[in-house]
C-alpha cells in the first residue's frame, strides 16, 4: 500500500459519476467512477485520472461497512478483442 500510495502525491477527489447502485436492509452495491487529481511519479504538474469502482457494504448492527472494493482504470467499454489473443 505504501509503494502504491506514493505514486500519488497532493491528490484530491475531483468528481464521481453514479453508474448503478443497489440498497436492500441488509447489503447494498455501487459502481461509479471516480475521478482524481494528483501529483503522480516523479512529476510535479497534476494529472487527472479516473478509476472505475466498485464497492460492497452490509448492514452489521445498523451501521453500513464496507466489505469489498474493487477499482480499475478501465473507464470505457471494450471489445472482446482487448482481452482475447489472436
Amino acid at each position: 500500500m505504501q509503494r502504491a500510495a506514493s505514486f500519488y502525491r497532493d491528490g484530491k477527489a475531483v468528481g464521481f459519476e453514479l453508474v448503478a447502485k443497489e440498497v436492500t436492509a441488509d447489503l447494498a452495491f455501487l459502481v461509479e467512477v471516480e475521478r482524481l487529481s494528483a501529483k503522480m511519479g516523479g512529476r510535479e504538474d497534476f494529472t487527472t485520472s479516473e478509476l472505475r469502482v466498485t464497492g460492497i457494504c452490509r448492514n452489521e448492527d445498523g451501521a453500513w461497512r464496507l466489505v469489498h472494493r474493487h477499482a480499475d482504470s478501465i473507464t470505457s467499454a471494450r471489445g472482446p478483442g482487448s482481452v482475447v489473443g489472436p
